[in-house]
């Protein structure tokens, strides 16, 4: 099948959570792109929790279109700005999405959060858990892997970052727009395929997938004990507003937290 993912990705990357961790917390699909009500309930979040670390998988931005962004005043700096405090506090790990791959190793330096590989298998408390933002397990949507494949390359990448930053920003905003168009018209939406889910957590030697990407955040039993953890979106624009959290305990328990 075109744009078809391997049936597992040869060595999974390994996380090691320090024993006095007692809990840490995941969020992802949060889609910023301005300072505004989920700007703001992500900055009060991350200054307030009291989680041991914080993991985002994937969709912080709407549209990262560069580190050196950051570089100018604006949101993309008051991003790193507010991502810069929260690592300062606790662990900040970030693990890119389909609309934040260009996230690179200069804004992690500048704000001191850790870069995830997807997938990564994280173990804590006894348990092993993979984490994924989970775009690469939907295999039914063949022309979106096909474009990830794509945009994933050194060379794409070099010529989509060697153009002016004005030049970029208009391209993320007709993006946006074509996105959303996409969105009206589309009825059916691409899922977390169940039967490659189960191959990554057997090869990952783990029994719980989370992951985000999909927006519809609930638990779904995949066999022999096997399962997967979907994390919720955040619009706190949208009636109801949503912002969630799901916090993992060192004792494997997890919890769903509404900020709103």
């Amino acid at each position: 099948m075109p744009g078809r993912p391997p049936a597992a990705p040869a060595g999974f990357a390994e996380l090691h959570a320090p024993g006095d961790w007692q809990a840490v917390d995941f969020v992802s699909d949060l889609h910023l792109h301005a300072q505004d009500a989920t700007f703001s309930a992500l900055r009060d979040y991350l200054l307030a929790t009291p989680a041991d670390a914080v993991f985002v998988l994937g969709d912080l931005f709407e549209a990262w279109i560069g580190d050196d962004a950051a570089e100018q005043a604006g949101f993309a700096r008051d991003s790193a700005e507010l991502l810069q405090a929260a690592a300062a506090r606790r662990p900040l790990f970030f693990m890119a999405g389909n609309r934040d791959f260009l996230v690179g190793d200069a804004l992690a330096a500048r704000c001191g959060f850790t870069r995830l590989a997807d997938p990564t298998v994280l173990a804590l408390g006894g348990h092993r858990w993979l984490l994924s933002h989970g775009d690469l397990l939907c295999l039914e949507d063949t022309p979106y892997l096909r474009w990830r494949a794509e945009v994933h390359t050194r060379e794409w990448q070099a010529r989509f970052l060697a153009q002016p930053l004005a030049q970029r920003e208009a391209l993320a905003r007709q993006m946006r727009i074509d996105s959303r168009s996409h969105q009206r018209v589309q009825t059916v939406y691409a899922d977390v395929d169940a039967d490659m889910a189960r191959q990554w957590l057997q090869a990952a030697g783990a029994t719980a997938l989370i992951h985000g990407h999909t927006h519809r955040p609930r638990e779904h039993a995949l066999g022999d004990g096997l399962r997967r953890i979907v994390l919720s979106d955040w619009d706190l624009d949208a009636q109801p507003p949503r912002a969630e959290v799901l916090r993992l305990s060192a004792t494997g328990t997890l919890e769903r937290i509404a900020l709103c």
